[in-house]
């Protein structure tokens, strides 16, 4: 069987960084003390944004797809196969945004650059993964939801 792995990279990070380090070295510039506070906690968040969301890594993980953000590994997800009914590769709306987010109707979105996307049914559930690579995911997970259900026999794979 194969295996995916794949990491889309994009600028948006450059945003947060600069925006960090503006307002860490606007802070000890101004007054009253807990203003320079302020403004060094939240450019240090800043920053620690621009390292978490400079890339996002698709890949597979035997029983799941796993799905991070990086190189600072604090954001992310994993996918069991097992729970995915079907995926169609889709274009995303302006409304499902970039980064991660929740949308009541449209579902769970991990976006970092762009609209192009992979539709994934979760048993009813719809998760949007951002990727420049369509197609190449698409066609994995495909396979991969056809080898569940070949596993699984007919009897449980009759809902999908």
């Amino acid at each position: 069987m194969s295996v995916y792995h794949h990491t889309q990279r994009a600028p948006l990070y450059w945003l947060l960084l600069v925006i960090g380090v503006v307002q860490f070295s606007v802070s000890f510039s101004l007054e009253p003390p807990w203003v320079r506070i302020l403004l060094q906690v939240t450019g240090s968040l800043f920053a620690v944004l621009a390292v978490s969301f400079k890339s996002l890594t698709v890949a597979d993980m035997n029983d799941s797809l796993s799905v991070r953000f990086g190189p600072l590994p604090v954001f992310g997800t994993r996918l069991p196969y097992a729970n995915m009914s079907d995926v169609a590769a889709a274009r995303s709306s302006w409304i499902d945004g970039w980064g991660i987010h929740y949308i009541p109707g449209r579902g769970m979105t991990y976006n970092l650059w762009g609209f192009d996307c992979v539709e994934i049914d979760m048993n009813g559930r719809t998760v949007r993964v951002g990727t420049d690579d369509p197609e190449g995911l698409t066609d994995f997970l495909k396979g991969r939801i056809a080898a569940a259900d070949a596993l699984s026999g007919p009897s449980q794979s009759s809902g999908r």
